[in-house]
């Protein structure tokens, strides 16, 4: 049995709403004690000196894609695993938007068998290697969620009763819908299902060939526009049918305009069952960093505005907008080097977004670091009915252990995923994860 004593961290529990320096005792997977001064140890306990670590819930991503399979050469499903346990993620859950696509149960099965059969491989490397070796790396838990139509085509639905029985997280396509008719009766089928259903809201026939959100700055760098209402007038006629179809499982992905804000904050405030979220990307970056033509700013839905960045801030603080997603997207290097409107749109996450959201909004004085710590962890967790461990005694670790000040630098040999589609890629960072509990 392993039992670690970690001394003065910082533990923050946005379950219990804690926030405070103090000692934790974690023995074979459960958290042992907790109190200020913990001296009544075994001899044969691990002791380490965590002032200025903090200390909270495993992180949770609620989606994000995977490579594997059919594009292994961007990701593959360890490499995947991977970077979001060194991004400090204890629970990942993947898009169905693969080649095949994740839309029935036997490929839900094979992902599964994979993935247990990588957890089992990892644990054996442990015992076999105790160093800080890659191959020691704990792997988070891994959730998939199942696709809503054929080949996330958006026209033949799937068998969603075979995919909920198969352990799938939920149901999306993680692709706009056009087809309200077939929304709605999503909506009807779905919920004697118990499993959440998640939307992101574009109306394609606005975006047409835009790569930016319509602004001034549009104008400026030369870049086809998307206007905000491509995102605002379907997250309206959604809304309209969930009020209509009764149904209370579902969430709004990829928020990313002020006005998607005030639409969702009045289904809410009407008692409509809604969650939302938005991407750490957005949260960070507007319209003018494009000015670099950094083909990893190219994002669906793109960046949005100083107006829209300072909205979904105020939202997610607030608990309108529930989470923060990582929405990792990883590319190749030949599939990004294009022109901007030509490069895919998606960017990496999982080993930066921690650091980065830390740094510029807790630092600041903007986020409180239990309001950012809760938008990554029981939020998330509740916008697909999970539950996220305190962080109590006689509670099992699942923890992330962060330094906040630790430097380091965005490359390739510090990074595990395999893709390098970021716009920090050789710039220093401060803060990074030092170890998961899983």
């Amino acid at each position: 049995m392993t039992t670690e004593l970690l001394q003065q961290v910082r533990v923050i529990d946005p379950v219990s709403g804690i926030d405070t320096v103090t000692d934790v005792l974690i023995a074979d997977g459960v958290i042992q004690a907790i109190s200020t001064n913990l001296s009544e140890i075994s001899p044969d306990t691990q002791i380490r000196d965590c002032r200025g670590l903090v200390l909270g819930p495993g992180l949770v991503d609620l989606y994000s894609h995977s490579g594997e399979p059919g594009f292994e050469e961007r990701e593959t499903l360890t490499s995947l695993m991977q970077a979001a346990a060194a991004g400090g993620f204890t629970r990942v859950s993947i898009l169905p938007d693969t080649s095949p696509a994740i839309d029935n149960p036997a490929l839900v099965a094979q992902l599964q068998k994979q993935r247990d059969g990588e957890m089992r491989g990892m644990r054996e490397m442990r015992e076999i290697n105790s160093s800080p070796t890659p191959p020691s790396l704990p792997l988070p838990h891994l959730h998939i969620w199942g696709a809503i139509t054929l080949d996330v085509a958006g026209k033949q639905m799937t068998e969603l009763a075979d995919l909920a029985a198969a352990g799938v997280v939920g149901f999306t396509d993680g692709m706009p819908l056009d087809n309200l008719s077939l929304v709605r009766r999503l909506l009807e089928y779905v919920q004697p299902l118990g499993k959440p259903v998640a939307f992101w809201p574009c109306d394609r026939s606005l975006t047409s060939n835009g790569v930016m959100r319509e602004c001034t700055d549009a104008i400026r760098f030369g870049l086809p526009p998307i206007p905000a209402s491509a995102e605002t007038t379907a997250i309206a006629s959604l809304l309209e049918l969930v009020a209509a179809t009764g149904s209370s499982q579902v969430h709004i992905m990829r928020v990313s305009t002020a006005r998607s804000v005030e639409l969702i904050a009045a289904a809410k405030a009407k008692g409509l069952p809604i969650t939302a979220s938005t991407t750490w990307l957005h949260l960070l970056l507007d319209t003018k960093a494009i000015k670099t033509y950094n083909t990893s700013l190219h994002l669906d839905p793109p960046l949005g505005t100083a107006t829209d960045v300072k909205a979904l801030r105020e939202a997610v603080r607030t608990g309108i907008i529930d989470a923060i997603a990582i929405d990792h997207a990883p590319y190749t290097y030949e599939e990004k080097v294009q022109a901007f409107a030509e490069a895919p749109p998606g960017a990496i996450g999982f080993e930066l977004a921690l650091p980065l959201l830390w740094q510029y909004l807790v630092e600041t004085g903007e986020f409180t670091a239990l309001e950012l710590w809760q938008a990554l962890s029981n939020r998330p967790s509740a916008c697909i009915q999970q539950k996220v461990n305190t962080v109590a005694p006689n509670h099992k670790a699942e923890l992330t252990l962060f330094d906040p000040k630790k430097i380091w630098k965005v490359e390739k040999k510090n990074l595990y995923t395999l893709s390098q589609n970021t716009s920090w890629l050789g710039q220093e960072l401060q803060g990074q994860v030092v170890q998961i509990w899983v």
